[in-house]
């Protein structure tokens, strides 16, 4: 026999989840937020997933969100689980994806009376969330109506936006009475907001008196609309498209390694190199050497397409583009002419040296971190998804190219925290397997990841373990430091590795600490298995960090 909450707030919430289509609901384990997990796990129609860690938990949900590309619902208790679930949030936030926090929580008068677990948990994330909602206590007069009205507002505001949007749900006790039989609540009229677009004549304009168009793509994910789209503007060389490894984009005449080209750019190639219309699509870009251009090169027009966020990151905007990038181009397409434009042949010839260069560097390489990502490139199915870690590994995935496998990484706030985690929740909800590819303190910082029941054994986890963050040795300005310094407290430097923490969470486990016998195992990495496995790369006592800069030297 089914049993249910008899909280009438929780009814109407569990009605109105069903009612918008939102089935995946990651649950934290608490007693304040029992009779919402009580309750969503006697649904059929939701899709119930306990993780104990409430940080792992929330970017979980989040790659969850991310694989299923529609909201993803998480829970947990009252007090300091809470702001356990503040990392991932403004992850989402920055990166626009879908999720709903669903905090429970102690009736109001009991805030600040020293009540356990008991913190100010209305609006707790109101800086980094779209909407920030609490509902009544069930005693309250009129709390069924009211209740109803704020999920329902609340749950359109998480779809509107394409980011996390905050229930705080105060609850009376008993906790634990429950009913087997629920109330019939009404159908929702959906009143989701959808934008209209026409594009302003004076941007047509401005692009046919544009001689060097420039469009500058960061984080997002695959779209063949988009890709269509560009494919038509660069066909005939009448724009350059600069792209990186998770833009997602994939197109012979398009620009997909930034760093490659643009590394070594004297303050005199910012002039030459430099566009007059400057078009920017997606989110975060990697790269920090196209930023130092951009903001020196200052276009006269700068437009930025996205929906939501309408960044002057590069000090020179001038049109904001509220639409999606697919609805503008396919307005723009109607009105312009593609004709070709030199501005694609001078970067053609920067292409065309600085790849040659690369193709020559790869063969004077030894085993270190910068061979394990050129073989890992050249290795990996294609009907992989891949997740990157901050902060080297999606520095080094800008470098090769990986073909058209799609890409992901944690660019809202670029933090290392929930890496592991995002990436096995997108393994659970998506039918193509995924690799996770991460440094040594990414993947131990985020170990709880793998605490986690419902990971396939189709997931693979790469860790190129530099015993160190060895971010610290590539990017300028740490090595002023004392070394004893720079080792201890920024690098971190440690001689752990992965083996035990395998075998503990029922993963395969193999250990390369060469260049031949990388080579030999990748043969079988791949290879289905009924365990998730992983492979470490140990390159300790190798100087990664001297290749890299060697690397680029040598891009000259």
């Amino acid at each position: 026999m089914k049993k249910y909450s008899s909280k009438r707030s929780i009814q109407i919430l569990a009605h109105l989840l069903q009612q918008y289509g939102i089935a995946d609901i990651v649950i934290s384990p608490g007693s304040r937020n029992a009779p919402l997990a009580i309750h969503f796990s006697e649904v059929d129609s939701f899709n119930c997933y306990s993780i104990v860690d409430e940080r792992s938990a929330a970017f979980v949900a989040m790659g969850m969100a991310k694989s299923e590309k529609k909201p993803v619902a998480i829970t947990c208790t009252s007090g300091s689980a809470v702001v356990n679930y503040y990392p991932a949030v403004t992850e989402a936030f920055y990166q626009n994806v879908p999720l709903l926090v669903l905090t429970a929580d102690r009736p109001t008068d009991f805030v600040d009376i020293f009540d356990g677990q008991t913190i100010r948990q209305k609006d707790v994330f109101h800086q980094h969330s779209y909407g920030d909602f609490q509902l009544l206590e069930d005693s309250k007069e009129n709390a069924e109506d009211i209740n109803f009205d704020i999920i329902k507002k609340a749950i359109e505001l998480c779809f509107e936006k394409q980011g996390p949007v905050h229930i705080n749900i105060p609850l009376e006790e008993p906790l634990y009475e429950l009913v087997s039989e629920l109330p019939t609540f009404p159908t929702v009229e959906k009143t989701i907001k959808h934008k209209e677009y026409e594009i302003p004549s004076n941007l047509i304009a401005e692009w046919h008196t544009s001689q060097r168009i420039l469009l500058l793509v960061g984080t997002r994910d695959y779209s063949p609309e988009l890709e269509n789209q560009l494919t038509q503007l660069v066909k005939n060389h009448s724009v350059v498209v600069l792209s990186e490894a998770n833009s997602n984009l994939h197109h012979e005449k398009f620009f997909r390694h930034i760093d490659r080209y643009i590394f070594n750019f004297t303050e005199e190639d910012y002039k030459t190199y430099a566009p007059d219309l400057l078009i920017t699509i997606g989110q975060n870009v990697v790269s920090k050497k196209v930023k130092q251009f951009l903001r020196s090169a200052r276009p006269k027009q700068h437009w930025h397409l996205d929906e939501v966020w309408q960044p002057d990151t590069y000090f020179s905007l001038t049109e904001k583009v509220e639409v999606k990038p697919e609805v503008f181009f396919s307005k723009l397409l109607k009105f312009i002419n593609l004709e070709p434009r030199p501005y694609f042949n001078l970067w053609d010839v920067l292409r065309d040296k600085k790849d040659a260069k690369h193709e020559l560097f790869l063969n004077t390489i030894e085993f270190s971190d910068f061979y394990f990502f050129n073989k890992a490139s050249q290795t990996i199915p294609e009907n992989y998804n891949i997740h990157f870690s901050n902060s080297s590994g999606i520095r080094y995935a800008q470098l090769f190219d990986f073909g058209k496998r799609k890409m992901y990484c944690n660019r809202g706030t670029s933090g290392i925290d929930g890496s592991t985690s995002t990436a096995m929740g997108f393994a659970i909800k998506n039918e193509n397997p995924t690799l996770l590819i991460t440094g040594d303190l990414s993947f131990f910082y985020d170990i709880n990841g793998l605490w986690n029941q419902y990971i396939p054994p189709f997931v693979r986890i790469m860790i190129f373990n530099n015993g160190e963050g060895n971010i610290f040795k590539i990017i300028p300005g740490p090595g002023n430091a004392n070394p004893n310094t720079l080792d201890e407290f920024i690098a971190t430097k440690h001689r752990k590795n992965a083996e035990s923490l395998a075998k503990h969470f029922g993963f395969s486990y193999v250990r390369v600490e060469d260049e031949i016998t990388l080579d030999r195992v990748l043969e079988n990495f791949f290879k289905p298995d009924a365990q998730p496995k992983i492979l470490e790369v140990n390159t300790h006592g190798k100087n990664s960090a001297d290749v890299l800069k060697s690397y680029f030297e040598f891009m000259k």
